[in-house]
Formats: structure tokens, sequence, C-alpha cells
């Protein structure tokens, strides 16, 4: 197996619709059409976004099975099977490579954490079940600990570890990637640094503004692919606002909230997660309201 890139572009760390009593897949077909026929460059299923750590095992991989078949090949299916428990992330993983998943994202050990020995073993014992192209996913401010550069180099040697999403927002470690593991494909955790991930040689984003912008997300990446760094410039300054508001509370809280208010029926978050304060939702409302969103 060669290592492969998954996708180049914008990725939609995508949200999870629910109903009261379990997932809406009506809307979350709606949702996935709504993707692809803007442009949506892949889709990232069951992640953070996606409220994936409130999901029972059958109803997260029921949401994985749906969308591998409601997109049909027509853009890849990364699948978010990372847990804090080895053998959990291990047999998630099986299964969604069973259910035809194009790639996974797979997240450090979150709460217990680990040694970067721990962190090797983690990722070891994954491989030695899966076959399918891993993105490491990178997030200090969620997890409490970080992947260092030499444990993703020693990752990197094995042909399924492709990718990394790097979501420290730090530039300094973001350029030190880079520049150490050139082998890897780096995507943008942060929908505000976007431009800057792309000017060292990033892949895209694994985005969350993509959820109600995607084919502006996928343009402010295409456009610097193209060649044309001003106009990706101008996207990512032009969409910086929402951006904010989209952070003003714990991501997935803003953006189901602007699902629900474009129409898309995300319905309710589920706890620990609340509905917005009355402030930021009007700040979330105002910055959609100047991307003509609603």
């Amino acid at each position: 197996m060669s290592k492969k890139t998954l996708f180049t572009g914008a990725g939609t760390a995508l949200i999870t619709p629910f109903t009261e009593n379990g997932v809406n897949f009506e809307a979350l077909g709606n949702i996935i059409e709504f993707q692809i026929e803007n442009s949506v460059d892949a889709l990232i299923i069951c992640g953070t976004t996606g409220e994936a750590a409130t999901m029972p095992d059958k109803e997260h991989l029921s949401v994985i099975e749906f969308a591998v078949k409601k997109t049909a090949g027509r853009i890849p299916i990364i699948a978010g099977t990372g847990s804090n428990d080895t053998a959990h992330c291990v047999e998630l993983s099986q299964e969604a490579q069973n259910l035809g998943a194009d790639g996974l994202l797979i997240v450090t050990p979150y709460y217990n954490k680990c040694t970067q020995k721990g962190l090797m073993m983690h990722f070891d014992k994954v491989m030695e079940k899966v076959n399918l192209p891993i993105i490491l996913y990178n997030i200090p401010g969620r997890t409490g600990m970080q992947f260092k550069l030499d444990t993703l180099k020693e990752l990197a040697k094995d042909e399924r570890i492709v990718g990394v999403k790097e979501a420290s927002g730090s530039i300094e470690y973001l350029t030190d990637l880079v520049h150490t593991c050139p082998e890897l494909d780096v995507y943008s955790g942060n929908d505000d640094m976007v431009v800057p991930l792309l000017s060292l040689g990033g892949k895209g984003v694994i985005s969350v503004l993509s959820n109600i912008a995607p084919k502006e997300t996928h343009d402010l990446c295409q456009k610097f692919f193209d060649g044309d760094t001003k106009g990706s410039l101008a996207l990512q300054m032009e969409y910086l606002d929402l951006i904010h508001a989209l952070f003003c509370e714990v991501n997935p809280i803003p953006v189901k909230t602007a699902m629900n208010l474009m129409g898309f029926n995300a319905g309710p978050l589920r706890l620990p997660l609340c509905e917005m304060d009355d402030a930021n939702l009007a700040k979330l409302k105002s910055a959609m309201a100047d991307r003509g969103l609603i």
C-alpha cells in the first residue's frame, strides 16, 4: 500500500443532525447533498463537530455507514474513530473500514493522555488491524497532549499514516511540522489559519466553516492552488468575522445553531453542550447576515 493523499482542498467536519431520540438521517442526507453540490472535497464524519463523543457505537457506526452509501464514492468519507481507549479505537477503526470508509481521522488519546511512547503503541495497535489511510489529529486544547515532531516522523514511516490535522493554533509548530515531516499531508484544523498553512505547502483544511459555506471554503483553497493567492487571502479575510463567530462558544454549538438558522433541521445539541448565550447568538446571526446566509 503506497502513501496516498486522501483529499486536497476543503474537507467538512460535518455536524450530525439529531432528533430527541437519535440521528435524523433524512436531514443528514440533505446536508450531504448540499455539501457535494457546493464542491466540498471530502466529508469527515463523526468527529468533534459531529458530536461523536455523545454517540453510542451502534449509532456512531450507523452514521458512517449512511454517509458511505449516500456519497456513493463521489467524494471521500473519512471516519472519526479516535478514543482514549486503544482497544475501543481499534474496534471502531476496524468497523469503519468494513463499512467502506476511505480513511480515518484519529485524535490523540484524551483525559488519561499518555507518553509519546504510549502514543506510538496506540497507533501501532490500530495499524495492526486496519489498512486504511490515517490522518492524525493534533488538538492539544481538547486532549491535553501534543504530538512531538520526532513521534510524527517515526509514525510517518508507515504508509498508512498519510496526514495530520493540525489544530494547535501555533504557527511555529505548524512551520516546524511541515519542515520536519514533508512526507505528511498537513490540513489546517483552524479555519482562520487556512491561507498561512497553504502558503507552507499544506493540502487544505478540515473545516467547521464549510458546514455553512462549503463552496466558499473550497474556493478559498482552490484559488490558492490555482495561483490566485490574493483571491484566496481575500476570501480568508472576508469570512474571518464569521469564523470567529463560529468559535465564540465551544464547537459545535455555534455551527449547529447556524445550520438550524439556515433551515437544515440540524436538531438539538446533546448535553453537556447547550444552547448559545443570547449575546453570542446575536453575534453569530449578525456575522451570518453579513455573508448573506440568513
